[in-house]
Formats: structure tokens, C-alpha cells, sequence
């Protein structure tokens, strides 16, 4: 089954802000998610319920909803400066 992908308003506007081909990528990794939300290199972040994966130099910060089958896209940036983010 398909899962929702919902984006805060912080992790719309960053990936307003990316340029391409990253762009791109970042979108086909996100509508990946929703089929997959546990894809191969999908990492459970330590200190909160959240996981990450990889595209290029860039991280997709996220939440999993099983129960209601959805992902919520909490952040997405550049790996020097995502994990210095408060989300």
C-alpha cells in the first residue's frame, strides 16, 4: 500500500531552495518513500522517532505513521547543515 507524504512548512520551503539535478533526485527519493518508506540505507536517527536517507550530499529528515500510512517530511538539506537544524 501507498503511503501520504505530508511536508512541514519548513521542508517544503527547502526543497523550494535546492537546485538541480539535486532537485530532481529529491523528488523521485520522496515519491520512493511512499511506496517504500524503509528503503535500503534508511537510518533510525538517535534521540527522537525519526529516520534518514540519503540523496547525494543531501538528507530527507522523516517520520513513519504506520498505522495511518503516512510520512511526514519533517526537513531536507544540505548534510553540513541539517543536523545542525532545530526541527
Amino acid at each position: 500500500m501507498a503511503y501520504s507524504v505530508n511536508f512541514t512548512k519548513k521542508a517544503f520551503k527547502s526543497l523550494g531552495k535546492i537546485s538541480e539535478p539535486y532537485y530532481s533526485n529529491i523528488k523521485d527519493a520522496l515519491t520512493d518513500l511512499s511506496k517504500e518508506p524503509r528503503p535500503n540505507g534508511y537510518k533510525k536517527l538517535k534521540g527522537r522517532a525519526a529516520f534518514r536517507i540519503r540523496v547525494a550530499n543531501y538528507r530527507i529528515i522523516y517520520r513513519i505513521q504506520d498505522d495511518i500510512l503516512l510520512i511526514d517530511i519533517i526537513d531536507i538539506g544540505h548534510r553540513k547543515d541539517i543536523y545542525k537544524r532545530k526541527h
